[in-house]
């Protein structure tokens, strides 16, 4: 341990997805192994390091309103260290401490392992380090590295990074770099030793984790990395995302199927309910294709809670189009849908097309699909009153601590009056009473 960073704080925000969630928990590793303690607040912070994601243009615009912040902050100290980590560190690189000088130093997804080094070579305020090379000879498997988990029941466990897909609006592809998986004795490793150290529920994460184990070239794919966990005791739920339509096979179906402890719970982003929509996305399938695929899921595991997302606004849409994705959203009921207004990326080819869709028009379809959706989402979660779940028990309410709530294999969230005999952690049965939109009601039963 670093005897100079004893007594000395760290805070890190987080931005995007679960991949980024990950990346921090290994972050903050780093920091502790150096002597850092975690800070409550940013303002007691000795290094702030920000994690950041470019997927849409707000996530960038909240990052620089951050930077703001700690500006004032180092205003009044000096001596505080700003780091920007990150898909957005990767993606502007030199740029990013251009505009803002700010910055103390810049690393990308695959520097995590850096970060130490970066820290005690580079200890001046202002000495502005990039290390955002995105070359995927060099990339290390950051499973070794410390983690600060924020939970003691649920786990983030990343199983691969990158993605091959490119689809035509996404920067992932540029940021991330291409698929590159971890062997299943790799992981399976891992994932025994969170059971060992009493993890309920564990969620395996990549771009896209039907991609599992192809760039191995041997066979090695996502449905026998699901078999090869299912013997491994204490683990009572795996979940994982996100998953990608083009790559899901019948086989990783029935391998979930047959699982006892795969979480009955789908995300598949179908993205839109236009074939030519999804030709000028990239994304290597057909509605048809997509349908026959939830098709079988639903045979296979007829409780399976399938939810997807859904962008608005491409480049070329038509009104007919967006009338085809509220036809998909009755014909195929999903239990909820993520939806977005399409957000231009600059070096993604969508940024360059034509026809792009104006604001007003984007606005008005995204609430058309959000009303279609929200009343699908009632209606499943209604045929939910009056049975029993079995859920892990997450803790208090933000509202009130009267109130607890926990997680169906589903992944639905139901709220039900606390306990005297029940813990963070426990699993136990909840009979449902009352279903909204987004939530469910009910009560603790034995």
């Amino acid at each position: 341990m670093n005897v100079e960073r004893r007594g000395q704080k760290y805070f890190i925000e987080t931005y995007g997805c679960q991949m980024n969630e990950s990346d921090t928990e290994r972050i903050g590793g780093q920091l502790e192994e150096l002597g850092y303690a975690p800070a409550d607040d940013l303002q007691d912070a000795d290094i702030v390091i920000l994690n950041t994601c470019s997927i849409r243009q707000n996530a960038e615009e909240k990052v620089y309103g951050k930077i703001g912040e700690v500006k004032k902050l180092k205003e009044r100290n000096p001596k505080v260290l700003l780091g920007i980590a990150g898909c957005m560190a990767q993606e502007n690189k030199n740029k990013l401490i251009q505009r803002m000088p700010v910055i103390d130093f810049v690393i990308g997804p695959y520097h995590i392992h850096d970060l130490k080094d970066i820290i005690s070579r580079h200890d001046a305020v202002g000495s502005h380090v990039v290390m955002a090379e995105l070359n995927s000879q060099r990339v290390q498997d950051y499973s070794e590295l410390r983690a600060v988990r924020k939970s003691k029941i649920f786990a983030w466990v990343p199983i691969m990074q990158g993605c091959n897909k490119y689809c035509t609006y996404c920067i992932v592809p540029y940021v991330r770099g291409k698929e590159t998986s971890r062997t299943i004795p790799d992981v399976y490793g891992e994932v025994k030793r969170l059971a060992e150290e009493g993890y309920k529920e564990i969620t395996l994460l990549g771009q896209n984790v039907n991609s599992y184990g192809l760039d191995f070239r041997d066979g090695t794919n996502f449905g026998e990395l699901i078999r090869s966990l299912d013997d491994i005791e204490g683990i009572e739920r795996i979940r994982y995302m996100s998953s990608h339509p083009r790559d899901m096979t019948f086989d990783m179906v029935d391998a979930m199927a047959e699982s006892s402890k795969v979480v009955r719970h789908m995300h598949l982003p179908v993205q839109h309910g236009s074939n030519a929509m999804l030709r000028r996305m990239n994304r290597g399938y057909t509605i048809e294709h997509f349908k026959e695929l939830l098709a079988y899921v639903r045979e296979k595991m007829p409780d399976t809670v399938i939810t997807t997302d859904l962008i608005t606004g491409f480049p070329g849409e038509t009104e007919e189009m967006h009338k085809e994705t509220l036809q998909l959203l009755e014909d195929l009921r999903f239990d909820s849908a993520y939806t977005f207004i399409y957000s231009p990326r600059r070096g993604t080819p969508a940024a360059r097309m034509e026809d792009q869709i104006d604001d007003a028009t984007k606005h008005r379809r995204l609430q058309e699909i959000m009303d279609v959706e929200n009343d699908i989402s009632l209606a499943c979660n209604q045929q939910m009153v009056g049975k029993t779940y079995m859920v892990i028990v997450e803790g208090p309410t933000k509202q009130t601590e009267d109130n607890w709530f926990g997680r169906t294999s589903g992944n639905k969230m139901i709220i039900f009056p606390k306990e005297k005999n029940i813990a963070i952690g426990d699993t136990i049965c909840v009979k449902v009473d009352t279903a909204q939109t987004w939530i469910l009601k009910g009560q603790m039963v034995e």
